[in-house]
């Protein structure tokens, strides 16, 4: 269900908008929210519900590893995009669940009128690394 409504929205984003990602945000193209699920450490994954404001993605990205690594995500709230390189977006929404294997450039974010939520999180794996690249364009975006 797409949401324009921050306040609707809210309701819906069951787990929590959190703070801005202050962190990242060079790596995203509009605002972008973190609320961590799990503590760093106290688990073997970390676990975090990213918002993204209507419009929001971050630039493309690999998770790099050894063995193992990559990433899922979980979508929980509102609509999104998500991309892999020389691949069609795929539409993204409540209960969509997104496996990104080690090593494929992608990006992820929200549809442009709608915020968007999903629980992302690192599969574990050795010598993980993220390698944030280049910015998805507003002319890549606009054609979705």
């Amino acid at each position: 269900m797409k949401y324009m409504d921050k306040e609707e929205f809210e309701k819906a984003n069951m787990f929590g908008t959190g703070v801005p990602n202050e962190m990242f945000a060079q790596y995203f193209i509009g605002d972008s929210f973190l609320n961590p699920l799990t503590k760093p450490g106290e688990t073997p994954v970390f676990l975090a519900n990213v918002t993204f404001e209507p419009g929001c993605r971050n630039n493309w990205h690999i998770h790099h590893a050894e063995s193992g690594g990559g990433q899922m995500l979980i979508c929980t709230a509102g609509e999104g995009w998500y991309q892999e390189e020389g691949k069609e977006a795929v539409s993204l929404q409540e209960g969509s669940v997104i496996y990104i294997p080690a090593g494929v450039k992608h990006w992820h974010g929200a549809k442009a009128d709608s915020w968007f939520s999903h629980i992302a999180f690192e599969i574990p794996g050795e010598n993980t690394q993220n390698e944030w690249l280049e910015t998805v364009s507003d002319e890549e975006y606009n054609r979705l």
